[in-house]
């Protein structure tokens, strides 16, 4: 018997056990056509950094915003002003009038804000008849500025009788601050 065939069989099977046990190692990946960060071979010195976009001192619209800001924005700038009446009347003084004017002139400048006038009284007097003489003095404001060219559906008036006054205290100087009309922004509309 020979036995060198079986020897050589035995190191062939030894050989392909050891290489298929070994670590295989991946092969290698493709060339894409280069590097995807490229080194630059000195700096760049001459190269001015990107100006950042300058941000603007936006200011927003002060009657952009909700009803409660434009009134606040409004007194405060003294605009829509109030306007004062004599004890037990509703008629409009000149000074009144000019104080009407100017609201009418905003209001015709500003078509997308309707108005509430209030009517207010002092506290002398009836309930019912306090009712019933602010809403003669919100009545005749309304009026007026109507006839100054601001379109009537944007007018609103309610009385309040004496049940708002701005003062508390029972002398006349702080009864003729009660006495009075105050234009409120109510509402806005979509115009244009």
């Amino acid at each position: 018997m020979n036995r060198r065939p079986l020897a050589w069989s035995a190191a062939l099977a030894l050989t392909l056990l050891a290489t298929a046990c070994a670590k295989k190692t991946p092969p290698p990946q493709p060339d894409l056509g280069g590097t995807t960060v490229a080194k630059p071979s000195q700096p760049a010195e001459d190269v001015a950094p990107k100006p950042r976009p300058e941000v603007s001192d936006q200011t927003q619209d002060p009657l952009a915003g909700d009803i409660a800001a434009v009134n606040e924005y409004l007194q405060k700038n003294g605009l829509l002003g109030d306007i004062y009446f004599e004890f037990d009347k509703a008629d409009l003084t000149e000074e009144s009038r000019a104080r009407l004017a100017r609201n009418a002139e905003w209001l015709r400048s500003n078509p997308q804000f309707s108005v509430t006038i209030e009517g207010h009284c002092d506290e002398r007097g009836t309930n019912e008849y306090n009712l019933a003489l602010g809403e003669r003095r919100a009545s005749a404001a309304r009026d007026y500025v109507a006839s100054l060219g601001v379109a009537g559906p944007r007018l609103r008036t309610i009385s309040y009788g004496e049940e708002r006054p701005k003062c508390t205290q029972s002398d006349e100087s702080c009864w003729s601050i009660n006495r009075r009309a105050t234009f409120l922004v109510t509402g806005r509309t979509n115009v244009g």
